[in-house]
């Protein structure tokens, strides 16, 4: 009989999410290869076997009975590196404040920026690996992290410097992605500013980032200049992602299909016919719905109509100062509560779909065999039971790469 270094047997739930490597689209979205009474045989990081009543000698076996088991989850859009906070900015969304107004006093990004810019390498590393060890006790086993908080060519090169630290020391695999079109400086025009992220920073940061981002906003990048970043960025290998229709629709939701990029995010005001664009060039939507959460507003994006229209849904946290949460579990209740996804259309969206989202569903997002041992043992009987129970910490067990990182929820291992 083969020994192995991991056997978990008897999950009343075991979400294999197995069937076709690309992003999931209508009904195959609510389709998780659910296995009743499942086993997982793992070895050497990776899924030797899975299915029911397993034989095999183990290093460690875990009973997951009662229990339910999923991938690991994936977080496709973060702001993970940055310094302070802005709890101050709460009291000024009570009375009334939009985003747009809090940012034209001080506030948002350009707040950020200014902590940001202060901060010491050391003192981003261990802030934002505290956030990453958050979402991990979570169930977040793979992220992408943003740039952005930087606005200068110094700052971004050393936002994505901690960020391929912090992936070479953490367990949490992080995908990075250049936004040095967050916002523009006070010291600068706009054009201008394009200038510089596509004169210089651009150059500086190709080998430091797999994705290229830009806010296309009202009052932040016009389409016209997003398509220039974008465009540039790519023929510098950067892969496109795009802020779109957040707040107006600008038609970021067409010039993510235009510009063929991985994924729109937001979307809340995007219209038809720039969805439909998505729809046929298969452009993963990326719904944040802890964003309109905590702006406090009526509006989240129409996740319903887009997966009845064939947009490939994914969903994230958004974690950045304006939107503080490493909890994709909160981000599943919020799809289904506020976004009127199902339990499993939202755990597709929260794993298989978002690792689609980064380029890394050929490694993760799926239990299925030869794939890396990413998974999480959650002390709920199954899947629907997630968005049912909300407010606490569903997870028992956290597998990365085959080991054992979270135990009980309480113990941080190997980090």
């Amino acid at each position: 009989m083969e020994t192995v270094d991991v056997l978990i047997k008897n999950a009343n739930e075991l979400v294999t999410l197995k069937g076709k490597n690309k992003q999931r689209i209508k009904k195959e979205m609510s389709n998780l290869g659910i296995i009743s009474n499942g086993s997982i045989a793992v070895k050497d990081g990776k899924i030797i076997d899975i299915g029911k009543d397993l034989r095999y000698r183990a290093e460690r076996v875990i009973d997951a009975k009662k229990k339910t088991i999923l991938p690991g989850f994936i977080d496709p859009h973060t702001h993970l590196v940055f310094a302070g906070s802005r709890e101050f900015e709460l009291d000024m969304k009570l009375k009334g404040l939009t985003y747009m107004d809090i940012l034209k006093q001080g506030g948002g990004i350009v707040y950020t920026v200014n902590k940001t810019r202060k901060a010491s390498n050391v003192t981003l590393l261990e802030e934002s690996k505290t956030r990453l060890d958050n979402m991990l006790k979570y169930g977040t086993t793979t992220c992408e992290g943003k740039s952005g908080y930087g606005l200068n060519t110094e700052s971004e090169l050393k936002i994505l410097k901690v960020q391929k630290k912090l992936n070479d020391i953490h367990p949490i695999d992080i995908v990075s992605t250049f936004l040095g079109a967050h916002a523009v400086p006070n010291d600068y025009k706009t054009n201008d500013y394009v200038d510089l992220i596509i004169d210089e920073m651009i150059p500086k940061v190709r080998n430091l980032a797999s994705y290229c981002d830009v806010f296309c906003e009202k009052g932040v990048f016009t389409v016209s200049q997003s398509r220039k970043i974008l465009k540039i960025g790519k023929s510098y290998g950067l892969i496109p992602k795009i802020h779109a229709d957040e707040i107006v629709d600008t038609g970021g939701a067409a010039l993510a299909a235009e510009v063929g990029a991985i994924s729109a995010d937001h979307l809340l005001m995007a219209n038809d016919n720039g969805l439909k664009n998505m729809a046929y060039k298969g452009i993963i939507g990326v719904m944040l719905p802890g964003t309109p959460f905590s702006l406090m507003m009526k509006n989240y994006a129409p996740a319903r109509k887009m997966i009845d229209m064939g947009i490939p849904i994914a969903i994230a946290t958004d974690l950045n100062p304006n939107c503080w949460t490493e909890n994709m579990q909160f981000i599943i209740q919020l799809a289904c509560l506020n976004m009127k996804m199902t339990p499993a259309e939202a755990i597709c969206a929260a794993t298989f779909n978002a690792a689609c989202a980064i380029g890394f569903n050929d490694k993760v997002g799926s239990l299925e065999k030869g794939k890396q041992a990413d998974l999480i043992i959650l002390d709920c009987p199954n899947h629907k039971y997630i968005p049912y129970h909300f407010g606490i910490n569903l997870v028992d067990i956290v597998i990365k790469k085959g080991k054992i990182i979270i135990d009980s929820s309480t113990k941080l291992k190997n980090s």
